[in-house]
Parts: structure tokens; sequence; C-alpha cells
């Protein structure tokens, strides 16, 4: 296995069935929560950063020569969205001074993992224009784009949830 497809399928993570990109985001969600409660918020999005490039690198290396720019096993879009998309609950509670989130605050991560399937599998707008590319960098781009969504929804469902419903 060459180093970009190693990567690029999140060290064999894409290689899980069925559904390889939900798989992915498991591991990113498990991963990302590890992160954040033992290294910290400010490292959760130093890695997140490094991810994206390094996404747009092992994907293009991966399908090189391939007619598919996009097959299933490619998950390293999928740990790059799901960050994004953890990184708006980490940032609201890491701005708050709580740390140890993961366990008390459970439904911001869960409804992060929700979101980010549910864009990414959907792919309204600007998803769906970046997926139809059929590119290497299509493939990072339309999670890219989930990922944003997905935190944002969450952010939004937090505050209905908290301030409108009062709970």
């Amino acid at each position: 296995m060459t180093l970009p497809r190693l990567i690029a399928t999140w060290f064999g993570t894409g290689l899980l069935r069925p559904a390889p990109g939900t798989w992915g985001s498991v591991v990113a969600v498990l991963l990302g929560l590890a992160i954040d409660r033992f290294l910290g918020f400010p490292v959760l999005v130093v890695a997140t950063l490094l991810v994206i490039p390094l996404g747009f690198w092992a994907t293009a290396g991966a399908v090189a020569g391939q007619e598919d720019k996009d097959p299933s096993e490619i998950v390293i879009d999928e740990v790059a969205g799901q960050w994004i998309a953890l990184l708006f609950p980490a940032a609201a509670f890491w701005s708050r001074g709580v740390e140890d989130w993961a366990l008390a605050a459970w439904p911001g991560w869960v409804a992060a993992f929700l979101f980010f399937r549910l864009f990414d599998i959907w792919k309204p707008g600007v998803i769906g224009r970046a997926d139809a590319k059929g590119t290497a960098s299509g493939t990072m781009e339309d999670d890219l784009w989930a990922g944003l969504f997905a935190g944002l929804a969450t952010m939004v469902a937090a505050g209905l949830w908290h301030g409108v419903m009062g709970l």
C-alpha cells in the first residue's frame, strides 16, 4: 500500500464495510474527542488545519491514474470534514472553560456527527457542486463544506434547544 493510499484510507479505516464513510466519520469523532480531551482544543484546531492539506495530497496520490476520483475507501475527507464540524461545539465549550465536555455534553458531538453524515450523504447546494466536479480535490471539498454546514447546524440546534426551548 502506498503512503498516499494509507493516509487517504485513514490507515485502513476506509476498508471497513459496510458504509466506509460512516466508519471514517466514527473514527474521526473518536480521535477528535481524544485530541480535544487529552491535548486540548488548540491542538484539535491545528490537527484539523494539518489534515486538510494532507487530505488533498493523499487523495490526489491515491486516485492518480484511476477513473473514479472518489472511491468509497477514501475517508480522509470524512476525517477533515468531521473535525471541522466538531470544532464548533469544541470551541463553544473551550471558550467557556469547559475542558471535559465529551461525556457531560455528548449531544454536541453526536449532533456534529449526525449533521455531518446528513450533509455528506444529501449533498445540498455547494456540497453537491463540489462533489460533481469528479476530481480528487472535489472529493475533499464536498466534505469540507459538509463539515462547515454540520458545525453551523450543530450550533443552531444547540441555540434552539437551550435558548428557545430553555432546556
